[in-house]
């Protein structure tokens, strides 16, 4: 029998790591199990941190192309997308090589290998080697999930591909076709344009990044389509045939008339599935639905001393920065703390494309299907002076409050900087903030932020840059 822990987390991703942390962080003599070879899960080695890397390397070459306006010459703008790649993997290196170095620091002892529940606390490690089976008094199921697929598309990893092939991908395609306009699809969308390629999105709902406030998907579709980004919205892919040079996809329409598209190559980003398959779960009273693991507040499953955050649990957002606060306050309420329970309302969800997008709180049609009597206040940032210095006036702040009290109850930002802007507005609704507060709170300029001002003062109807 191996060595006896406090907590064994199963799966390194930014719920696990930081879990492991805080329980280092209480005292808790932890363990964490991780089947790669290196730690960080899917966010940082194949997912957040990769793709952002990527995006900023997208968003360097459209700076450069628009140099000359800042009196910068550059000459011609060119995308070596192997050197893209190689910038990509130096970045996971260090931000990997810093989740092992805070594993040292906080006493968490690494295993490598595929973790399995095999026993009410006991986790079996299996290796090429051989298997440890370690004791403890806690199990945290942090596995995270993959790209979702379609059973009629067959994922060839050549012309077909998940995100997690796009990757590293070393040919550029000359014309790529994304399926799905979530934020995995658009935000590669985005990125391929930006390097010159051709691109296509097709959705199966009615407009681009849906789970959005209606505006904000309504600008961020012109916004694309004067990137010369084609979208099909509305419509399902029913087939993909091989071609000499890529692929041609059969589109059907909501009225049935069919459309072929010819591109080079594919990308399926439709979601992403949970990875709870034969860890041992079922044998030991967890519950799932649809693979998605049931836990209560405190991420408590049903089996006793199991618990389980991120990506694999049932109706929460597969995001990051989620499954970091899910995986404190699960070791908190192990270590017999007592964590308020999670407001997911509260959770920003960001898309790092070109336009970029940032959300918090409910989107206007939330509000109002919640019963709200509302005030509604839009300020673009084509009217915000920072905005104009740095050449990007794509835009705009929306704020969605209550009128009895004016009580902020989303905010809604499109436009540069949107994704670091709206850790604004975090402490706004957590306290209840209203739409005086923030008007009488003062900005700093010429700052981008001052758009969020303006539109407090615009949901009282009284805008002052406009």
């Amino acid at each position: 029998m191996g060595e006896k822990f406090d907590l064994v987390v199963i799966g390194s991703g930014p719920g696990g790591y930081v879990a492991a942390i805080r329980a280092g962080q209480l005292g808790l003599k932890t363990a964490i199990v991780e089947k790669d070879s290196r730690l960080g899960g899917t966010c940082l080695l194949r997912g957040c941190i990769p793709t952002k890397s990527m995006l900023e390397s997208a968003s360097i070459a459209d700076h450069a192309r628009h140099a000359d306006d800042f009196g910068i010459g550059v000459g011609e703008v060119t995308v070596d997308l192997k050197k893209v790649l190689k910038r990509k993997n130096r970045v996971v290196k260090s931000n990997a090589g810093g989740v092992a170095f805070l594993m040292k620091k906080n006493k968490v002892t690494v295993f490598n290998g595929f973790g399995t529940v095999s026993g009410q606390g006991k986790v079996t490690v299996k290796t090429d080697d051989g298997e440890t089976v370690l004791q403890t008094r806690n199990i945290l199921l942090a596995t995270g999930s993959v790209p979702r697929t379609l059973p009629f598309i067959e994922i060839d990893g050549e012309r077909v591909l998940t995100s997690d092939e796009l990757l590293d991908m070393e040919t550029m395609p000359s014309h790529l076709l994304v399926l799905g306009a979530g934020a995995v699809g658009v935000e590669f969308a985005s990125v391929f344009r930006s390097f010159g390629s051709e691109v296509t999105i097709v959705e199966l709902a009615d407009r681009l990044v849906p789970v959005e406030d209606a505006e904000v998907s309504a600008e961020f579709a012109k916004a694309f389509k004067r990137r010369g980004i084609k979208a099909h919205v509305g419509t399902k892919l029913t087939g993909v045939e091989h071609t000499k040079t890529g692929i041609l996809a059969t589109l059907e329409k909501a009225d049935g008339k069919k459309a072929g598209v010819k591109a080079s190559h594919l990308l399926v980003a439709v979601g992403r599935a949970p990875v709870t398959a034969n860890i041992g779960l079922e044998a030991q009273g967890v519950q799932l639905d649809r693979g998605f693991v049931k836990v209560d507040e405190h991420y408590r499953t049903a089996a006793p001393g199991i618990y389980a955050i991120g990506d694999i649990v049932a109706g929460t957002p597969q995001l990051a920065h989620a499954a970091s606060t899910e995986g404190v306050t699960a070791v908190e309420h192990m270590a017999g703390l007592e964590p308020p329970p999670i407001n997911y309302t509260h959770c920003p969800g960001c898309t790092y494309s070109n336009p970029e997008i940032g959300s918090l709180g409910l989107t206007e049609q939330q509000a109002k299907d919640a019963g709200y009597t509302l005030k509604v206040g839009k300020f673009p940032f084509s009217a915000v002076g920072k905005a104009k210095v740095i050449g990007d006036t794509t835009g705009f702040v929306k704020i969605i409050a209550e009128d009895q009290y004016n009580e902020i109850l989303g905010v809604h930002i499109i436009g540069p900087h949107a994704t670091d802007l709206i850790a604004e507005v975090g402490p706004l609704l957590k306290l209840e903030c209203t739409l005086e507060e923030l008007a009488r709170t003062i900005h700093a300029h010429p700052t981008l932020a001052e758009a969020i001002h303006e539109a407090a003062h615009a949901a009282l109807g009284h805008a002052l840059h406009m």
